[in-house]
């Protein structure tokens, strides 16, 4: 999967869409070249400070709650039942199954596509029109 790793909105118009990309604003690579994204670790139901970096392959192991997800002050999820992705599916899951919480929601898109107000409600041709606005 390329979430949190690639940016699915910024590439280039024209013959080169989709052959370059930029990476999403959290990504790294790892020491043998692959992409990894942040995720906060959850430990007895609880959301830590703790931050592992996590390859698509070791991804796919884990049920990784999103970022917009209520939180208790303790850390501790406020619902039964969390939106959760798991083996590139996302469903509910109990707040016991949780392994891992999205860093932030901005984690999914590049640097200049994330200073695009309101992105979430923009049209996706829009949306790829303000981030070619803000590498210029």
């Amino acid at each position: 999967t390329h979430y949190g790793r690639v940016c699915p909105i910024e590439t280039p118009e024209g013959p080169n869409i989709g052959l370059i990309n930029s990476l999403s604003v959290y990504a790294q690579t790892n020491e043998y070249g692959f992409l990894e994204t942040p995720y906060r670790r959850v430990v007895d139901g609880k959301v830590s400070d703790e931050i592992h970096y996590l390859s698509a392959i070791e991804e796919g192991n884990y049920v990784i709650a999103q970022a917009n997800t209520n939180l208790a002050d303790d850390g501790s999820f406020v619902d039964d039942l969390v939106t959760c992705r798991s083996k590139g599916e996302s469903s509910l899951f109990s707040r016991d199954q949780v392994d891992y919480m999205d860093v932030s929601t901005q984690q999914v898109v590049s640097v200049g596509a994330s200073l695009i107000p309101f992105l979430e409600h923009d049209d996706a041709n829009r949306a790829l029109m303000g981030a070619n606005m803000q590498r210029q």
